[in-house]
Formats: structure tokens, C-alpha cells, sequence
């Protein structure tokens, strides 16, 4: 077995309390892929830190194999110092790396290089730090919510990309798919502890249930060993008094071994406030369309959505999908056709922007509106503290300022407060970001067991698949379709996914620039990075390909080399075949670039 390339022995950390690491052992070779799993707050993150380098721990080594390349990606990627992505992204290659490479990712994931990292969106921030660490191509991946503000088309490709790389991954993630389609190992992270299996997340749910089933039997044991030792104490016959000394402190053992137990973590309480039935219609769009300025958002849409629907909304980011709902629940008016809302409709929204939250607001007041200590569900009071345990907050954090919080604890928060408002109709926007596995699943069946109607945008295809019964889909120029079932249902029907629509996307956006600083003509076509790099090296590939024919052609030149080694002439007269086929690839190829070029340039 090949040496490790990161290798973490007996790592101990404590931030105050409850030790948060206490003797972890995680060991990654070269092209194991392997996926970190845990609650959220049970430490993965920093597990993944003290694995880059970049947080100590109280006790425990960490070995790097020498030599080896190691690329994090933070959860929030620090940009200070760049003034453009691309230029933050070139700040990640080591020595004798390939700018090229840089600039060609940056393309492929959507970027023009020249954005102001000041003024980045999140997935434009996540595109940009994905980019910075796959461009070195490095021996290891240490890959902190890859996805997490990532649409479907830029998931699909980056999981294509990962799974034709050789370098070892380490993924903390909670799209089931993503980690589904890429490990072939789980670290399961809990209480503190590494437990490790040799397979991918497709079955680990499954071994970790038997874990926990067997966990509970062995303490149901020694909760009735207990009260055997304690019953003998009583009311047994007194024997010698060494035997009644060693059988007491054995029983003290007990005990403590009882109280150092750390049971798992208990399941959030979510439920939503549901208010009195809507109409059995909810929603009918007729010919509704929506444009800015030259624009089609959605372009002659229609649709009936009726009680109890759970209607899924997809496609690339700047596609559309906020607008749809939008133009759907009332919230903006569509330029020409109808929108009609059913009777009845109460209406709780779950805005995927929840840094719209003042960072110094507790978490309390963030509950309560600052009014007192009880929070409004479903119309009645009921005291905050029980409202936030039901979603896995503790008692201690009720003055906790948001800033503190984590990501999944702010998706919590933000969640508590959409389901506080009595409803009928629930609209979530990416509900599924930062939470944990746990979390999504009571997510989902709350959302199993809501009497009312869903709309789901959403980048996670396993969620969409489990809960929505039809999928909306971008065709382009403003034209949405519905899909009946799931994400899944959706590629089948369709026949394919939504990488044209995330091409037409990139391209949309490239070209979107303020009208003053539009020029009268059309945009001027530039050659790509990835054009001006062929253009540059196909010379030399054309002149080693040449070369590589000549060589070949001298081996057979000699008449009698067919007698006197048919294996030799044989593999001669194939390398001459490939060769020249790769020759001609390359010329064609050369040639329509050059012309490309030519016209460019004469324009």
C-alpha cells in the first residue's frame, strides 16, 4: 500500500467544555476519495484546517508526505490583496505551473477574470476559489461545501471534472449525490471520534444506523447491569468484605463509564405553522411573460398549480428562477398575460439571502423581533428558548450575536423563522444550503407531511428528487417547461441536462454590460484562453507529430524488417497510423483558428 500523503494521529482540541476533537485519526493516500461526514458543529471544518495546516491543535501530529502538493477551499475564500479574480486565482499556482490552466478554469466555471472580488456574488466567490485550487493540479483536494452556492450545470461540471483527476480528495459536502458519484471511503465524524468504512456515502447510512442500533443496545446492557450491581448492594448476602469492596467500585465504574457517555445528537424539531386550507387551486399563469430591457426572463409561461403541489424550480444562476417565482406568488407583475392567486393563500417565504440579518442581532431577537422572550407560531406565543431547541440551538446561545454563527446554524435560524408564520404556501428559496444530513432529512419530511403547497428552488438533486412531484425547467430565451416527478424524471424526459442553458447563461452574462457602456455595433468576438493557447502550442505538437512520422517511416523504409521481426514492423506501421491521424486533427484544427483569428482581427 502506497505511503499516505496526510496522515493525522491522536488529535486532541478543546474550545472550552466538551472536548470538540479527542483523539481523531484520519490517514489519506494517493487517489483515495474520501468523504468527511458529521453534524454540523461536530468539527469537520476544522478538521479539514489542521489537515491544510492552517488551525493547531492542543495535541497530535500531522504529516505531510514531502513533496506533496495540498489545496484547501475555504468555506469563505479571503480575497484581500487581488484585485481581480483571475489575479487571485494565479496567486495559487506554485512554480512551473501552467497560467494557462489558471485562465482556462476561471472560463470554464463562468468567470471573465476581470470581476472585482469586492463585488462578487457568492457563487461567483465559490467559482473563483474552486478555480485557484484546481488549477495547481495538487496531489491532494481538501474540499470544505464544494457545491454550496453552485448551480445544477457548474455541480455537474465540477463532479465531472474531480472524477477525472487522479489527485485524492477529502469532501465535506451535503449534496447525497455529489458525495455519492465521488467517494470511495467515509470518515464519519462523531463525538469527537473518527470512524472509518471503505466505502463511498451510498452506504453509509446504512452501516451508520446498524452503529447507533448497537450503541443503544450496548447501553440498554449496561443500564441493566446497574441495576443488578445496585440491587446486590442492597439486598444481596454479604459476603467477604474485599469481594463487597471490589463489586462497589465496579459499580462506581459503571456509573461513570455511564455519565461519560455522549449520546448522538438529537434530530431538529421541524414543523411548519399551517394555516386554514387555500382553494383547491393556488396558483394559474396564462401566457405571463417578463423581459428587462431586451431580455426575455420568461417568455409566454403557463401553469396550474393546485393544492398539496410540490413544484421545483431549476437551472443555472442568472437564468431566471427568483423572477419566475416572483411573477408566480404576486410579488411583481408580468408584462403581458395573466397570473391568478387562489383563494385563501397565506404565504412563508424562506429568502436564500440571509445576510440581510444584522450580524450583531442575537439570536433570540433575530426570533422575536426584539420583543420580549416569545416567539409567534402559528399565532400563539411560545417562549424562545423551546423554540429554539426545537431546531438545535441551545439554551446558552439565546444572546449569541449572528456573526458567531455558523453556516448551517444560520440556514437553522433562518428556517425557524419562515416556519414561525402560519401558512398555506411555502416558498423556499436554496433551503438546503449549510444544513447537515440530519437536518435535511426532517426537512424533508416536514415537507413529506405539509398539507398545504411547496415551490423549492433548489441545486440539490437528491432533495429535489425525494420531494418535488414536478420540475420547471429553462429551454432558453425566457421559455420555462414543466417536468412531471423529480430532478431525476426531468434527464430522462428531457434527454438531457442543462449545460447548454448554463453556456447560454455564461454568455448572457459576459455580454450583459450597462447600457452606456454598450457600443452601437454588437460585441466584437475575442478569441477564448483556451483558442489563444491552442494557437500558440499546436505548432510544436504539429512539429513532434512530424517528427514522430519520420521516425517511423525510417523503420519501415527497411524492406527487410516485415521478415525479420513481424512485432516490431507491426508496432512501427500502427504508431505511423496514430500519428498521422493526430496530425491531421491538429492541422484541421490549427487551420480553423488561424482563419478565426484572420477574421477577428479584420473586423
Amino acid at each position: 500500500m502506497a505511503p499516505p500523503l496526510i496522515q493525522l494521529k491522536d488529535i486532541r482540541l478543546t474550545f472550552g467544555g466538551t472536548p470538540l476533537l479527542s483523539g481523531v485519526e484520519l490517514s489519506v493516500s494517493p487517489g483515495e476519495r474520501v468523504c468527511l461526514i458529521g453534524r454540523n458543529g461536530s468539527g469537520k471544518s476544522t478538521l479539514l484546517k489542521i489537515a491544510a495546516g492552517l488551525v493547531e491543535c492542543d495535541s497530535g501530529t500531522r504529516f505531510v508526505q514531502p513533496g506533496a502538493t495540498v489545496r484547501y477551499l475555504p468555506q469563505e475564500p479571503d480575497f484581500s490583496g487581488h484585485a481581480t479574480t483571475l489575479s487571485y486565482v494565479e496567486a495559487g499556482l506554485g512554480p512551473g505551473d501552467d497560467h494557462y490552466q489558471a485562465r482556462y478554469l476561471v472560463e470554464q466555471l463562468g468567470l471573465t477574470g476581470d470581476e472585482d472580488p469586492a463585488h462578487v456574488s457568492g457563487g461567483e466567490a465559490r467559482r473563483a476559489a474552486l478555480a485557484r485550487v484546481l488549477a495547481p493540479n495538487p496531489d491532494i483536494l481538501l474540499l470544505d461545501e464544494p457545491t454550496n452556492h453552485l448551480d445544477l450545470t457548474t455541480i455537474e461540471w465540477l463532479e465531472n471534472e474531480l472524477d477525472g483527476r487522479r489527485c485524492a480528495l477529502v469532501l465535506i459536502s451535503h449534496d447525497r449525490r455529489f458525495l455519492t458519484n465521488l467517494s470511495r471511503a467515509t470518515a464519519w465524524l462523531d463525538r469527537g471520534q473518527i470512524r472509518e468504512i471503505d466505502r463511498g456515502f451510498a452506504g453509509f447510512e446504512a452501516w451508520r444506523d446498524e452503529v447507533l442500533a448497537e450503541e443503544e443496545r450496548e447501553q440498554h446492557k449496561l443500564d441493566r447491569k446497574i441495576v443488578n450491581e445496585e440491587h446486590w448492594l442492597r439486598y444481596g448476602v454479604s459476603g467477604r468484605r474485599k469481594r463487597n469492596v471490589k463489586r462497589l467500585a465496579n459499580l462506581h465504574a459503571l456509573r461513570q463509564q455511564r455519565r461519560d457517555y455522549r449520546g448522538t445528537a438529537g434530530a431538529a424539531n421541524l414543523a411548519a405553522a399551517e394555516a386554514d386550507k387555500s382553494g383547491k387551486l393556488v396558483i394559474e399563469a396564462k401566457g405571463a411573460s417578463k423581459a428587462f430591457g431586451d431580455r426575455k426572463i420568461v417568455d409566454n409561461f403557463s401553469i396550474r398549480i393546485q393544492r398539496g403541489d410540490r413544484i421545483g424550480i431549476v437551472g443555472p444562476n442568472g437564468a431566471g428562477k427568483t423572477t419566475l417565482v416572483n411573477l408566480l406568488t404576486g410579488g411583481s407583475e408580468p408584462d403581458s398575460g395573466s397570473i391568478r392567486l387562489g383563494v385563501n393563500l397565506e404565504t412563508a417565504t424562506l429568502d436564500q439571502h440571509r445576510e440581510s440579518l444584522d450580524p450583531r442581532t442575537t439570536l433570540a431577537d433575530a426570533l422575536t423581533g426584539g420583543r420580549g422572550d416569545h416567539v409567534m407560531v402559528g399565532g400563539k406565543p411560545r417562549h424562545v428558548v423551546g423554540y429554539m431547541e426545537d431546531f438545535l440551538f441551545s439554551r446558552e446561545q439565546m444572546r449569541t450575536p449572528l456573526e458567531v454563527l455558523s453556516g448551517g446554524e444560520r440556514g437553522r435560524l433562518m428556517l425557524a423563522r419562515a416556519l414561525a408564520k402560519p401558512s398555506n404556501l411555502l416558498v423556499l428559496d436554496e433551503p438546503t444550503n449549510d444544513l447537515d444530513l440530519e437536518t435535511l432529512d426532517v426537512l424533508e419530511d416536514m415537507l413529506g407531511d405539509y398539507e398545504g403547497t411547496v415551490i423549492l428552488i433548489s441545486h440539490d438533486r437528491d432533495f429535489l428528487d425525494r420531494v418535488v412531484t414536478s420540475v420547471i425547467v429553462p429551454e432558453g430565451n425566457g421559455k420555462w417547461q414543466e417536468y412531471a416527478g423529480g430532478y431525476s424524471d426531468m434527464l430522462v424526459q428531457r434527454g438531457a441536462d442543462l449545460k447548454r442553458e448554463h453556456a447560454k447563461a455564461a454568455e448572457e452574462k459576459k455580454d450583459a454590460k450597462p447600457a452606456a457602456a454598450q457600443p452601437a455595433s454588437s460585441p466584437k468576438r475575442k478569441l477564448s484562453f483556451n483558442e489563444k493557447h491552442a494557437l500558440e502550442t499546436l505548432p510544436k505538437t504539429i512539429a513532434k507529430l512530424q517528427a514522430e512520422i519520420a521516425k517511423q517511416q525510417k523503420l519501415l523504409d527497411d524492406p527487410a524488417l516485415y521478415a525479420k521481426d513481424r512485432k516490431r514492423f507491426d508496432a512501427a506501421s500502427t504508431a505511423m497510423a496514430t500519428a498521422q491521424a493526430e496530425l491531421t486533427a491538429a492541422e484541421d484544427r490549427w487551420l480553423e483558428l488561424e482563419v478565426l483569428r484572420e477574421e477577428i482581427e479584420g473586423a
